[in-house]
């Protein structure tokens, strides 16, 4: 007699292609990225004779007040860009798996994106008057971040598949 349940032939079963998880690629496409993204405002700072570290504690400050001490916004800024960057690399990976554009066009389009909603609605929208350090950022090497990070993350998402 034959069972009405599936057996298994293989174990562990074979991931489809394209499936599986998406845990590791978007925790490395977020390390990466959530590093080396910050090169353009850097850069920009340097140049400009501005502070490098501004951004990293503008960062700080979604998670502490403004005032809090520097180096206390620079651990709240690398833990607040860590998760975030994490979140936007999962979204950017399940993303990257529904479409069949080039993961760094897709990657390039969610940093705009992100720019958009990062610092149009909410940093500099109503809810940005929270986060005067982030308001007092140069915009325009904000959105060259952005941009970096999402080019950076589809690379990575690309190279992991």
């Amino acid at each position: 007699m034959r069972s009405k349940w599936p057996v298994a032939t293989q174990w562990p079963p074979k991931r489809k292609p394209g499936g599986g998880s998406l845990l590791r690629p978007a925790l490395v496409a977020g390390a990466v990225a959530g590093v080396l993204s910050g090169a353009p405002s850097t850069v920009h700072a340097l140049l400009t004779g501005r502070d490098p570290l501004a951004a990293a504690r503008a960062a700080g400050n979604l998670l502490l007040p403004a005032d809090a001490a520097p180096e206390a916004l620079l651990v709240a800024g690398a833990l607040a860009h860590g998760a975030i960057s994490f979140g936007w690399a999962t979204v950017l990976a399940v993303a990257v798996r529904r479409t069949s554009l080039s993961p760094i066009t897709v990657g390039v389009a969610a940093g705009a994106a992100i720019a958009v909603i990062d610092l149009g609605l909410l940093a500099h929208g109503p809810l940005g008057r929270r986060w005067p350090l982030i308001r007092a950022l140069p915009v325009g090497p904000q959105i060259a971040d952005h941009l970096a990070f999402g080019a950076l993350a589809g690379a990575v998402l690309a190279a992991c598949d």
